[in-house]
């Protein structure tokens, strides 16, 4: 969504200002056209050298300043905006858009833009939980601008509250979601699964299985970044929450299907990327089980097969982690479980196998049509699947 995307950033008179400059390079490596606009006080906290240097544009500090192409006319920023962000945003300039002050370049620029705004605040608790700086926010909130709540932390008096700058990538999420609200999948409720589940043996074990979640919530992100509405149900993983998506937590495989047969009832596509425990114990120790014995057996059974017992008319995308014979096993289980997708991997290659950050695939419709993609990163691969989904949701339709 960052491709060729003309992104205004502002940046205003905070401590946090410096984390601005990790924002606009992230925004640039992706692709992104940043223009850079600084208050007055920004320039006291972070040198506009700095911005210039990693954005590769001029920073505009000043309405009037005659060597700058925005300088003449200042709604000019405005209307080549496709997203206008303010990270930091203080209380001042969240009072100043309140009351539509136009007194700087950042202001003016914001007023005059038709582009979707984002603030993320960061001050002091105490100014950020003053009453007016929230009735400024609900009013900005009440007339489409969309706010990324600051996080709990250490401040810069010292103190611990809520007022820190959100997290970089959080902003950055927030950014490509709001621009996915004309992707292709706009509109459309996609449930996505992930993680590995986790069966009880006792309190404290249980059976599980070598999924970090990656490639699940790379689905989810990516469905996200193109205008769905996502909710995300994962089992244990040690990824943080992604950001502008619903998650549901979940342990085991019984757990998972609950969610999911709740999910479904509205959904327009199933994507199941969990790696869902196949057995579980027959009976749960309601104790931990002493090392009294030199051995140890456990009966199993069958866990529920979500993807075969949950029922309606929704796009069914389903995963298969195989170590051998692949293509023919996944279309044995494409056909088994009535899939519309499935996407089948070589779990022994290292670089395609659980934790890694990459993942090469093959992408198998019920139509017959087979597709072997080289190794790329696991948010490419969660793209080619969309993209196949896309399609088949045209057809649908």
């Amino acid at each position: 969504m960052l491709a060729n995307k003309t992104i205004v950033l502002g940046i205003t008179g905070s401590i946090a200002a410096y984390k601005a400059a990790d924002i606009a390079s992230k925004l640039t490596r992706a692709g992104a056209s940043v223009e850079v606009v600084m208050t007055d006080s920004a320039t006291r906290f972070v040198a506009p050298l700095t911005l210039r240097s990693i954005t590769g544009r001029p920073v505009v500090t000043d309405m009037f300043e005659l060597a700058s192409e925005f300088s003449i006319e200042h709604i000019a920023l405005a209307e080549v905006a496709d997203v206008v962000v303010i990270a930091p945003a203080t209380a001042n300039i969240i009072a100043k858009l309140s009351t539509g002050i136009a007194d700087d370049m950042l202001a003016c620029t914001v007023l005059a833009t038709k582009a979707p705004i984002i603030l993320a605040p960061a001050m002091n608790v105490n100014m950020f939980e003053n009453p007016i700086t929230q009735e400024n926010l609900s009013k900005l909130k009440a007339r489409g601008f969309t706010i990324v709540d600051p996080a709990c932390g250490r401040l810069a008096s010292g103190k611990i509250g809520l007022g820190r700058l959100a997290e970089v990538d959080e902003i950055i999420a927030t950014i490509n979601q709001v621009l996915g609200r004309s992707g292709d999948i706009a509109g459309k409720r996609i449930v996505v699964t992930a993680g590995g589940t986790q069966e009880p043996i006792d309190p404290v074990r249980h059976i599980g299985n070598r999924s970090s979640g990656k490639m699940g919530y790379a689905v989810a992100e990516a469905a996200r970044d193109r205008g769905a509405v996502v909710l995300l149900i994962t089992a244990p993983t040690s990824l943080p929450q992604p950001a502008g998506i619903e998650v549901v937590r979940v342990r085991t495989a019984a757990g998972m299907k609950e969610a999911v047969a709740e999910a479904v009832a509205q959904a327009d596509v199933l994507i199941m990327a969990a790696a869902v425990a196949d057995y579980q114990p027959q009976s749960v120790a309601e104790a931990k089980i002493k090392k009294d014995s030199p051995s140890l057996t456990l009966e199993l059974i069958r866990t529920p097969d979500i993807l075969a017992e949950v029922k309606g008319n929704f796009i069914r995308v389903g995963f298969a982690a195989e170590s051998e014979d692949i293509v023919a096993n996944a279309k044995q289980k494409l056909e088994k479980k009535q899939l519309d997708i499935i996407v089948a991997n070589d779990i022994t290659d290292a670089d395609s196998g659980f934790g890694a950050d990459t993942n090469k695939v093959i992408l198998i419709s019920r139509d017959g049509k087979v597709e072997t993609l080289p190794l790329l990163s696991k948010r490419e691969v969660a793209d080619k699947i969309l993209d196949r989904v896309v399609g088949l949701l045209a057809k649908k339709a």
